[in-house]
């Protein structure tokens, strides 16, 4: 029976319309691959893909060249002047320098005692060189024009590291 209907099926006749073909609904997307690898193109010319740098000083010998360092080198104590007001009318402050030195009365003989010993090549027998750290140490009672007359004899002597220490009581 399976037979004649199959038969029969293929004897009845086909229907077909007379319309046309619908057209295919689709995207055309080799514009939209052309616009996709020049955005491709844009991001990876302009990314920066750099990671953020950072410096670390590191103060290593360099290789070949070895360093003698002198065991019994000092390190640089700055030179300290205090200045004491007195209020006596000859001699208004006193100046007195930390060490074996030989003190001065006034800012002229401070004068004169930093430019003796400054250390130039003209005077290669000298004790402190031009940076040398000096420190000028009033009392909370000094006046400060008496510090900036010690201040002025350090800077004609062209010493460069001059600074003020808190005043002490």
């Amino acid at each position: 029976m399976r037979y004649r209907e199959a038969e029969q099926r293929d004897q009845l006749p086909q229907h077909r319309t007379r319309r046309p073909p619908r057209p295919r609904i689709g995207l055309n997307v080799t514009a939209m691959i052309d616009v996709v690898f020049l955005l491709l193109i844009y991001f990876l010319s302009v990314t920066n893909f750099k990671l953020g740098e950072e410096i670390y000083r590191l103060d290593l010998p360099q290789r070949g060249h070895a360093e003698v360092v002198d065991p019994f080198q000092l390190d640089e104590e700055p030179l300290r002047i205090a200045v004491i007001s007195t209020g006596i009318p000859q001699q208004p402050y006193r100046l007195h320098i930390d060490g074996p030195y030989p003190q001065p009365n006034d800012a002229q003989e401070l004068y004169e005692f930093l430019q003796q010993r400054k250390l130039t090549p003209q005077a290669p027998g000298g004790l402190f060189t031009p940076d040398h750290p000096i420190i000028i140490e009033p009392t909370s009672a000094t006046r400060w024009e008496h510090v900036i007359d010690a201040f002025n004899a350090a800077a004609r002597a062209e010493f460069t590291n001059v600074t003020f220490a808190e005043p002490t009581s």
